[in-house]
């Protein structure tokens, strides 16, 4: 348009200047000339407006590239325990560029030719001294980002690394170093268009343990854990290696179970550090949840329960016991929220059970009941008599229609035996069969105490077997319910269902139940001077192989000020003091026989007329494990023995730990938790986090050549297969996955050692 406008221009303005006086063919000529002149001006603007998109495009390239720190000279970083650190660059390959060519197609006017510019960029980082156990987040510009996403090959600090292949490549092999010693990381062809054709700034969460041989005040926990357990035992999907996805509304899916920006499921992430911060734990309990309806052991039911009905997950509908989620129960809620996570898919269960295997693990089956009474219920409790149970009380609760002790209760009728029987219900192993890696269900239509343990023998069978298998675990006041004569009916039915589960999964399952630290021993009515060991007919059952104890007894008598019994020690992290107690202190020397004793530490020994003061010390497990066992009735030792066969086995601690909490070692079996009637402070506690409190517990009880374990052997106490308590198979973080798992409202207290683990070099004796 402009060529046309100007050159007819051009050509008037020409034709003015040729004047009257001229020529005709001068005049015609400068008329010419004008047209031309405009012409050209006109080309050149129709050419900027017009015709600019015929013109070669280039975008993206960059004329200089800056990298991450790579300072000559500068000092490389030592690291202790958990930290986030950058790195320093040690070796780069030149700059890839990859260009692309698109456009100058033919079409509507003229098409432009582009040509974009990627690179990419081999490095290699180092970021610190010495031998670290893993790299776990890395953050790249502040932003997490996934480590499988970048290419990354981590390099730990060995002294017998070798040089990385594409270092070796680039410097050539007789030039590359292996730099052993450094733990550093590399980026093999690192794609730099997501961060803007830049290397950004990567930091690392680095995790270095204390060296192994290290003294033992300055020694970690991580070294010496050979089992945990794996909770939270709850959350539909939270075992499952597959990605599971629900659907929140049209066209919309959500992945429930993936929760951090490595891309797996967060059992896999979870197993992966577990293999990482801890190189000698080889067991792993692994807790799965089902849920009991009351404190009344005749009318609990025992079932497993979704957060939700209305949508299913995908491509993993969740089934458990042969039920979907349509006729399954509903968890209890709180503030529209559920309290604990729904019973894990039994697909979810037999997939966490290989991907343990499959990382070495020996995995242990640890079914837990969850009671779910909530306050404003209107239950009866059968330890008052009144209407309204306790919110979410211990399952060890668990007892007859009245308590033993309380005014008209069935204890030691055959009534008792009864109500017993109710709670295990009618389910026989030829009501389960395997289709499969489906356990089907044809038997009587009660949710008993059998039909979850049966269940569950059947499960782990299809996912190709476990290393052990728990029946149950702390339910002291059912195991202490007497029959007539003195019996105990529990028992007895605890030992029919071991001989069940050892049909179903055979001689080399290793089978047992999981006592609390209080109920092993034996049991002592409260007011008497008897003493029954009551369990022992369990303990001597050919098809019980180990005596499990969910070990939490007091490891510390600890108070503020300068002027208690135990200040001679220094601190309550003194390692000496807290070894000391393992096998002494309370529960062994002596006891206290009231609050107002144990308040103002009137400490009275333990003694026994009969010389065998172990039958009242709780943590003499040697005197226990090495003696026969006789009844005390009335004080009396009894003429027969029970059926226990001295040293015919060893111990499990099946868990151990305390909560992360000021003075926890003065109860490791309390814990906070606001929902919870259970909810309670260690004796003096003041209720600060203390995290190095849960280490020196876990210390303490698991370090090998200590004190507590210098007697130990193989035949009274398998160490190896002792869980230490907690590992969780949460996600770090959880998104907006609300009800992904159970709640945690609690877990800055809690004895779960994620996260935890790599906080070494405590210099416990002198803290």
């Amino acid at each position: 348009m402009a060529t046309l406008v100007l050159s007819a221009a051009g050509m008037a303005l020409g034709g003015s200047l040729g004047g009257s006086g001229m020529s005709m063919s001068m005049s015609m000529s400068m008329a010419t000339v004008g047209r031309a002149a405009g012409a050209v001006l006109g080309r050149v603007i129709d050419q900027r407006i017009l015709a600019a998109g015929s013109d070669a495009v280039e975008t993206g390239r960059v004329d200089r590239f800056r990298l991450t720190g790579a300072s000559e000279g500068t000092e490389i970083a030592r690291v202790h325990g958990r930290m986030r650190i950058g790195g320093q660059v040690i070796s780069a390959s030149r700059f890839r560029e990859t260009a692309t060519t698109s456009g100058a197609g033919r079409g509507a006017g003229p098409q432009p030719t582009t040509t974009s510019f990627i690179y990419s960029v081999s490095l290699a980082l180092a970021l610190c001294e010495g031998q670290i156990a893993r790299v776990g987040r890395v953050w790249a510009d502040g932003e997490e980002v996934s480590p499988g996403a970048l290419n990354m090959r981590v390099y730990p600090g060995t002294q017998t690394q070798l040089p990385d292949p594409k270092i070796s490549a680039v410097e050539g092999e007789e030039f590359a170093p292996a730099y052993r010693g450094t733990a550093y990381v590399v980026f093999e062809d690192l794609p730099l268009d997501q961060f803007g054709n830049r290397v950004p700034q990567f930091t690392f969460e680095v995790m270095r343990l204390a060296e192994p041989g290290a003294p033992a005040n300055l020694a970690d926990i991580a070294r010496q854990v050979r089992g945990v357990a794996l909770i939270p035992g709850t959350g539909e999907y939270s075992l499952a290696t597959t990605q599971v996805n629900l659907s929140a509304g049209f066209g919309e899916q959500v992945a429930i179970n993936v929760n951090t920006p490595s891309g797996t499921t967060d059992f896999e992430n979870s197993i992966t550090a577990l293999n990482e911060e801890l190189p000698q734990c080889k067991s792993v309990s692994l807790v799965v949840s089902w849920f009991g309806s009351d404190l009344r052991c005749g009318l609990c039911q025992v079932q497993p329960k979704v957060e939700q009905r209305e949508i299913d997950g995908d491509p993993m509908p969740w089934r458990v016991a042969d039920i979907g989620r349509a006729e399954a129960g509903l968890v209890p809620r709180q503030d529209n929220r559920p309290v604990y996570g729904g019973t894990p898919a039994d697909t979810a269960v037999i997939e966490g059970i290989k991907a343990l295997r499959g990382k070495g693990f020996s995995p242990m089956f640890y079914p837990f009941i969850l009671m779910e009474q909530m306050p404003g219920n209107s239950l009866t409790n059968p330890y008052t008599g009144k209407s309204g149970k306790p919110p979410l009380p211990w399952r060890g609760r668990i007892t007859l229609s009245s308590a033993p002790g309380q005014v008209g209760s069935p204890d030691g009728t055959a009534a008792a035996a009864l109500q017993v029987e109710a709670f295990m219900g009618a389910a026989q192993p030829t009501d389960f069969r395997l289709e499969e890696e489906v356990v089907r269900y044809s038997g009587p239509a009660d949710w008993g105490y059998r039909r979850f343990i049966l269940h569950y023998a059947n499960l782990c069978k299809a996912a190709g077997g476990v290393g052990a298998f728990c029946i149950g675990s702390e339910m002291v006041s059912l195991t202490q319910i007497r029959g007539t004569g003195d019996s105990f009916p529990a028992v007895a039915a605890l030992r029919q269902l071991a001989g069940d589960v050892r049909a179903i999964l055979g001689p080399d399952c290793k089978i047992s139940y999981a006592a609390d630290w209080s109920e092993y021993h034996g049991y002592q009515p409260e007011g008497t001077a008897d003493k029954y060991f009551h369990l022992d007919p369990l303990w001597a059952d050919p098809d019980i192989d180990f005596i499990g104890i969910d070990n939490y007894m007091h490891l510390s008598d600890w108070r503020d000020g300068r002027t208690h019994a135990d200040i001679g020690f220094g601190s309550i992290y003194n390692l000496d003091y807290l070894q000391g107690n393992v096998a002494g202190g309370e529960g062994f020397d002596w006891f206290y026989h009231s609050p107002e004793a144990r308040d103002a530490q009137i400490r009275t020994p333990i003694t026994d007329g009969e010389g065998e003061a172990w039958v009242w010390r709780y943590k003499d497990l040697r005197g226990w494990w090495s003696n026969d066992h006789h009844n005390r009735i009335n004080g009396q030792r009894a003429v027969s023995k029970t059926a226990w066969v001295p040293k015919s086995k060893s111990f499990w601690f099946t868990e151990f730990g305390c909560a992360a909490l000021d003075k926890g070692t003065n109860q490791p079996n309390k814990f906070l938790d606001p929902k919870s009637s259970e909810s309670l402070l260690p004796h003096y506690s003041n209720g600060m986090r203390d995290d190095a409190r849960c280490l020196a517990s876990g210390v303490t009880c698991c370090a090998d050549g200590r004190p507590s374990r210098a007697d130990l052997n193989p035949d009274f106490c398998a160490g190896q297969r002792s869980s230490l308590s907690l590992w969780t198979c949460k996600a770090p973080r959880h998104g907006s996955q609300l009800s992904a798992y159970s709640r945690d409202d609690e877990g800055k207290w809690s004895a779960a050692l994620s996260g935890r683990t790599s906080v070494c070099g405590i210099r416990f004796r002198g803290i």
